[in-house]
């Protein structure tokens, strides 16, 4: 793995290299993308006692493919995303997998404390407010209150929920730090991310929310529909949106990582 020394992100470079590594995703782990969108594909089908066993499946099958495109995002070559644990077709399930999950759970956690914090505060600034209830009610919207006291309470929540958002983008990197380190990070990846807020949310606003974006409006429109709908979000997600997702998330992670082996920066 290349990790450079000057800890830059460059928006425009790093979403250039998530193009090539979904290339090399197709090529290196197009087994796991096939089991994942399988599986996934099969959800509306599965019912009843079937559905828990679905549920095992899917977050096994989610597991697998995060695993292979986290190893070859951030690997120079085959041999060395091998070396990583990438199996063949990008079929593997091992410890590397299991501390995938473990970070996956703990940076959960976090931001459901978070969002917990920020929505107490937010009642209590809405409370101290004393805010027409009424007027509320009865979508009476001049008379709520005075224009400076709304005007003040959505700065508030805007800067709250801005402070969610950048915790969220932080904690962005936990896949590829956790398969390039070696170990669990979770709340670690904050330091890799550390004041590169604003490359890192371009980046997944182009890689995550626009495909998604993309299908939700063919969704609303009537275009992706019923079984066959849902087997298209199955296949793109795993074909092209978590492929395209990881490799930027890889590309970010090589460019700002400065832990070694022995545990110190590089020069």
């Amino acid at each position: 793995m290349i990790v450079t020394n000057g800890r830059r992100l460059r928006l425009g470079e790093a979403l250039r290299a998530s193009v090539v590594g979904l290339v090399r995703a197709w090529r290196w782990a197009w087994g796991a993308m096939a089991v994942c969108a399988l599986v996934w594909a099969l959800r509306p089908v599965m019912v009843g006692v079937l559905g828990w066993v679905w549920g095992a499946g899917a977050l096994v099958a989610g597991l697998v493919l995060i695993g292979a495109l986290a190893r070859t995002a951030i690997s120079d070559d085959r041999e060395a995303a091998r070396r990583l644990g990438l199996g063949a077709a990008g079929l593997q399930l091992g410890l590397p997998e299991l501390r995938l999950l473990g970070a996956a759970l703990l940076c959960a956690v976090f931001m459901a404390m978070i969002l917990s914090v920020v929505a107490l505060v937010l009642l209590a600034v809405f409370g101290m407010a004393e805010l027409n209830a009424e007027a509320i009610r009865l979508r009476d919207w001049a008379e709520v209150g005075p224009i400076w006291k709304l005007a003040l309470l959505a700065l508030v929540t805007l800067l709250a929920l801005y402070g969610a958002l950048v915790m969220l983008v932080r904690l962005s990197l936990f896949a590829p730090a956790t398969l390039g380190r070696g170990h669990m990070v979770s709340l670690n990846s904050m330091g890799i991310a550390q004041g590169r807020f604003w490359p890192l949310l371009g980046g997944l606003v182009v890689v995550v929310g626009l495909p998604i974006l993309g299908l939700l409006i063919l969704t609303a429109t009537g275009f992706l529909t019923g079984m066959a709908g849902w087997i298209v979000w199955a296949v793109m997600i795993s074909v092209f949106q978590a492929p395209l997702a990881l490799a930027f998330l890889g590309a970010a992670y090589r460019r700002l990582e400065y832990w070694t082996p022995q545990g110190a920066t590089h020069d």
